[in-house]
């Protein structure tokens, strides 16, 4: 009856210890969850638009925006759609400029899963471009996406390079002053990636 006491005990402390485990990883995932949302709530703002780069009102509310054609920085392989204050780049850029210019209609986004990290396609927050960069980074994403991600983020790179220091919203700062972002490898690979580019 005895061992029987100490099994039944023992068993009980087994049970109990899992449950303290389980509570102390739900607590953990709990923190964890927390903390992203703090992040990105502290870098989904873009700050304040720098008066020089130009402030478009945009949409149904009438919510002011940043207007992304930052006064010719631009690149000759970037399309600025001016109907939808958008970049396109490679081949949507291609597409985006026969299609406007064919259709005198706006161009819609093309179905990708960048494009649902970065609406505009140049990231407006350091969250977004958080987004972009993870998107380029993954190897088990789309080739094509990871393309245009690096693209994307190159092509803002060399915008933010040409912009005076007071120029720069919290996004660009970001992009300039975290390694992360500086010497990216180019996923473009030859022949086959043309179609892309």
């Amino acid at each position: 009856m005895v061992s029987h006491c100490l099994s039944t005990s023992g068993s009980q402390r087994r049970g109990s210890l899992q449950y303290n485990k389980k509570l102390a990883t739900k607590k953990a995932n709990k923190a964890k969850a927390e903390a992203a949302l703090q992040h990105r709530a502290i870098n989904d703002f873009s700050g304040h638009i720098p008066d020089g780069l130009g402030v478009k009102v945009w949409g149904p509310l009438d919510v002011e925006q940043l207007n992304l054609c930052f006064t010719g920085a631009l690149s000759d392989c970037v399309y600025y759609s001016v109907h939808n204050n958008t970049i396109f780049v490679g081949a949507d850029a291609n597409w985006a400029v026969a299609f406007e210019y064919s259709s005198r209609q706006r161009a819609k986004m093309p179905a990708s899963l960048v494009y649902k990290f970065v609406p505009r396609s140049f990231p407006r927050t350091p969250y977004e471009l958080e987004q972009l960069y993870k998107h380029y980074a993954n190897k088990h994403a789309p080739h094509r996406n990871r393309v245009v991600a690096y693209l994307l983020i190159n092509e803002l790179l060399l915008v933010a390079q040409k912009l005076d220091k007071s120029l720069l919203d919290k996004m660009m700062q970001a992009l300039l002053y975290d390694p992360i972002y500086r010497d990216l490898q180019s996923p473009i690979q030859g022949e086959e990636d043309k179609d892309f580019v």
